[in-house]
């Protein structure tokens, strides 16, 4: 199917909300006009419905290879599509973790094979693989991602002369996980001289509390105005970190930004209570007056984009003990709902949710013709219908691992259409995998 026409659709796009019609060819538009009268091979009556460029979430976990039993591309690809999330940015700490060129060029390959959605990867970094790590091809590559806290297998970057080293030699942006190793394991080790192997998931966030998070962040943003990195940090999770960014400077000028996840704008620490582990993430879900102050920094300008931080576990890894209970949770199939959702709730416009997680990611990492509603650009687009609930249950949850910390919860909004390259490849609960995403290249 070569053209596709979107009839009377609600564009919002850079700002504006309009009414218009979108004509898709060979997997681009060609044309944003009120009214197109020309036949095309599929025609969608969109009257009513809202058009927003899809959502590139730009930190997520698909767990392909080597953890293949709690989620994989295909999956987790497919969740993130029927959520509106039409490109993903996936993470290194795979198994093996991705230190070399070579692994990292095996998982492009499952990609092209298997992703429904559109994909980056990005190089991982290491005490011991700066060779690797600088033969990262900028156009081809999202970025480095380096963890200056609690990682899985070889990627803790705790050496400080390998960080100087990776800040001042880096090719591409850099994306860091930050929370400070030292505060966190002399906080546990207070947690568990008091409490033994009784810790609770409440005691999470005091453990990996804002002091760590503040810590870490300050060291990154120092080594990149030592070096004039361009940096990227991830999750944001505390009212304290929000000062170190700049709310002034155009995004495209910035050499370092930072990105917001859905669930620290949503969960605060009053919801461990009845969530329990399925909210224990790293870094913690922290007070609301922290969520609060995330909200605003991302509305500000303080923080530039929104993201999932999508890490699925199987629910029996959940059901352990705190100690036991690994941190992250699946998120991509409900990120856009949620954020809906407040809007639904006078939280935040559509406007700023576009700019949020389409226009400012695609600017972020210099994404080619992806990320906005233009005549030229690859068609990623998501039909949203504002008023029409969908509860969150099993039965309709699509992540290999079977559940969601949203389940329960009632959506204002439903995701009706995904348009993937131009390929329509989700309709109202139903998949078109005929055809796979495309790899994203980036203007560097």
């Amino acid at each position: 199917m070569n053209t596709i026409l979107i009839k009377a659709a609600t564009l919002v796009n850079e700002g504006k909300i309009y009414v218009a019609d979108v004509f898709i060819k060979d997997g681009l538009i060609e044309e944003i006009s009120p009214v197109i009268n020309r036949s095309a091979d599929q025609e969608i009556n969109a009257e009513g419905l809202h058009l927003l460029p899809g959502m590139i979430d730009d930190q997520v976990h698909f767990r392909e290879p080597g953890l293949t039993h709690k989620a994989d591309i295909f999956t987790e690809s497919m969740a993130a599509v029927a959520g509106g999330i039409t490109s993903f940015m996936e993470m290194p700490n795979t198994v093996p973790n991705t230190l070399t060129q070579s692994l990292l060029a095996d998982k492009y390959q499952i990609a092209s094979e298997m992703s429904l959605a559109n994909y980056s990867f990005f190089m991982g970094a290491s005490n011991d693989n700066i060779e690797e790590v600088l033969k990262t091809d900028p156009a081809q590559v999202c970025g480095i991602k380096v963890f200056m806290g609690s990682s899985t297998g070889n990627m803790l970057v705790d050496n400080e002369q390998v960080l100087d080293n990776i800040f001042r030699e880096a090719p591409i942006l850099v994306a860091t996980h930050c929370e400070d190793e030292l505060t966190i394991r002399t906080n546990m080790a207070a947690f568990k001289e008091k409490y033994g192997e009784n810790i609770t998931i409440d005691m999470h966030p005091l453990i990996r509390n804002d002091e760590a998070c503040y810590i870490s962040s300050s060291l990154a943003v120092s080594l990149a105005k030592k070096h004039n990195t361009r940096l990227h940090i991830l999750h944001i999770s505390t009212a304290k970190e929000i000062a170190l960014f700049d709310a002034i400077t155009p995004l495209k000028d910035k050499r370092i930004t930072a990105e917001a996840c859905v669930h620290h704008l949503w969960f605060s620490d009053q919801d461990y209570a009845t969530k329990g582990n399925l909210i224990k993430w790293n870094p913690a879900v922290k007070t609301a007056a922290d969520r609060d102050a995330i909200l605003k920094g991302v509305l500000d300008g303080h923080i530039d984009v929104i993201a999932t931080d999508h890490a699925p576990h199987t629910i029996e890894e959940k059901a352990q003990t705190y100690l036991k209970a690994p941190a992250g949770g699946p998120l991509v199939q409900h990120a856009l709902s949620a954020l809906l959702e407040m809007y639904h709730q006078g939280k935040i416009t559509l406007e700023k949710i576009v700019e949020k997680t389409a226009h400012n990611v695609a600017t972020c990492f210099q994404i080619d013709r992806r990320g906005f509603i233009r005549e030229g650009y690859w068609a990623d687009l998501v039909l949203v219908a504002l008023h029409d609930p969908v509860k969150v249950t099993q039965a309709n949850i699509l992540y290999k691992c079977g559940w969601s910390p949203f389940e329960g919860q009632t959506f204002k909004a439903d995701i009706t259409h995904t348009f993937i390259s131009g390929n329509l490849a989700y309709q109202k609960g139903k998949f078109m995998t005929n055809e796979t995403g495309k790899r994203l290249t980036f203007n560097r």
